[in-house]
């Protein structure tokens, strides 16, 4: 059972209990504890599903294209610039290994990037009554172990290999291996889809989220304790 389930059903309880034996105090608990735990469970789920009549659901499938953009950047500006591959391409190396780099990249403004187009879409609001950005702060750790291991995954595959061998044996250009890579980042982007971005994102981050549900559950009950006693 996932922490958001449990901490809906206590609150459940706590409601049933108080209105059987009709004791204000452990309904109100139970009733504010309810409202704040099913609040952010639900604004969880408007994160990543279109919910009809509610504006601004959805947001990770609306927002795809400025993370593909944000995505293209940072490899770009990360891994693949012009003054790193110069860097490869010194050591004159018949097989260049890309792996070494992209686990030594600091990968935190990517992280923060992200961050920052969800706070500036539709959803930041929401997001903001519930602790803004310290909100997912836990997620930066798996969401950069993620995102290490999807790279040096393409960085692997026989088609970036033979492109990069390619290029090598026309040219010993950095820009034309740059050129490369650019169009290579761009063809895989393309294949992107809203549902894709936004399954990507989910697995990353959905667990961590969960505790938005506890959280609201356990200040939600203890408004309904001090509205309960005031």
């Amino acid at each position: 059972m996932n922490k958001s389930l449990i901490t809906n059903l206590l609150a459940g309880i706590f409601v049933v209990l108080g209105f059987i034996f009709d004791q204000a105090i452990v309904l109100s608990v139970g009733l504010f504890a309810l409202s704040g735990a099913v609040t952010n469970l639900l604004a969880i789920h408007m994160l990543f599903e279109k919910v009809p009549f509610l504006y601004g659901s959805g947001v990770i499938a609306l927002k795809f294209q400025s993370f593909k953009v944000a995505i293209r950047n940072l490899i770009l500006t990360e891994f693949f610039s012009e003054q790193k591959i110069n860097s490869l391409l010194s050591k004159a190396q018949p097989n260049i290994d890309f792996e070494p780099i992209i686990n030594n990249v600091d990968l935190n403004p990517a992280f923060d990037s992200l961050l920052e187009v969800i706070e500036q879409s539709q959803f930041g609001s929401m997001l903001a009554m519930f602790g803004g950005s310290a909100a997912v702060e836990p997620m930066r750790e798996k969401f950069i172990e993620k995102m290490q291991l999807s790279l040096g995954e393409i960085s692997q595959t026989d088609n970036f290999k033979a492109l990069v061998s390619q290029t090598l044996s026309q040219s010993n250009s950095a820009e034309s291996l740059h050129n490369t890579v650019l169009k290579l980042v761009d063809e895989r982007l393309d294949e992107l889809t809203p549902k894709m971005v936004k399954e990507i994102i989910q697995t990353m981050i959905r667990e961590h989220l969960g505790w938005l549900v506890v959280w609201g559950g356990v200040f939600g009950g203890l408004f309904g304790l001090i509205a309960a006693v005031i």
